[in-house]
């Protein structure tokens, strides 16, 4: 196998151990326990998971999906996780090859993996999520050969979090009720962090088309009324990460001047 070759291996692995930790992180944080003690255990006999059936993905196929100790059937959340944080890894390879800028924005993507994971379920947003990485994207800006300088991460992050949260007053003052979280201005404020403020525009664009497309979906199969509250960080999320390879010039959009200036490339 080239070498090359061997990288792309690399990162997928590499992602499903990440992916491994994000499923930990997404179970326990929102629950208030503690993501390194105890260790990983079967939650209904309570045995403690050997290193060889905590293999990610690899294990959950060879037991089948079942607890070794009492049968218990494994979640499918697990290996699914596990398996999109390795492709995002692959992603984050793609557009930056062996650098820091892989580890850095593979680690902005499984933070957004993972802030969605928790909001789908718990309506909620760490702010050790959205904040420490809005904090972080501005801080990698002084590093040298960043694509955006230290102001523009920091006009990102400011951008953000007030582009829904002026939106969300508003829809309250009209409507009285409650649209848009603060949880959700401070991801995308953590998102303009990392891409500028210049993406802010289109991800936002593209977040709401998506969410006004799967939640008129979403709330017509579940038989919901038309005010059952929808997750906007999975959207957010899901926008940013189409954007990242728009942004590295790996992927070029047809109609690529309309789509440009939407984007903010």
């Amino acid at each position: 196998m080239e070498l090359k070759g061997i990288f792309w291996v690399f990162s997928f692995l590499f992602g499903l151990c990440v992916g491994s930790f994000i499923n930990v992180v997404a179970w326990r944080w929102p629950r208030g326990q503690s993501i390194i003690y105890p260790s990983s255990h079967c939650p209904k006999c309570k045995a403690k998971i050997s290193w060889f059936d905590n293999i990610p993905l690899l294990s959950y196929l060879l037991l089948r999906g079942k607890c070794r100790s009492c049968g218990e059937k494994i979640s499918l959340r697990y290996p699914v996780i596990e398996l999109i944080s390795g492709l995002l890894s692959v992603l984050a390879y793609w557009c930056f090859g062996i650098s820091i800028w892989y580890l850095i924005y593979y680690g902005f993507l499984s933070a957004l993996f993972t802030a969605s994971i928790i909001d789908l379920e718990h309506r909620l947003i760490p702010d050790e999520i959205s904040i420490g990485g809005a904090i972080l994207g501005v801080g990698i800006a002084f590093l040298p050969s960043h694509i955006l300088t230290p102001l523009e991460t920091f006009f990102g992050a400011v951008v953000g979090f007030l582009l829904i949260f002026i939106i969300a007053q508003l829809y309250y003052l009209f409507t009285k009720r409650e649209g848009m979280g603060m949880g959700d201005a401070k991801l995308l404020g953590m998102i303009g962090a990392f891409l500028g403020w210049r993406a802010l525009g289109g991800i936002v664009f593209l977040g709401s088309l998506l969410g006004i497309i799967i939640g008129s979906v979403a709330i017509i199969a579940q038989g919901k009324g038309r005010f059952f509250k929808i997750p906007f960080g999975p959207f957010l999320s899901f926008s940013a990460l189409i954007y990242i390879p728009v942004w590295c010039g790996k992927v070029k959009l047809p109609f690529s001047h309309f789509f440009s200036y939407l984007l903010g490339l």
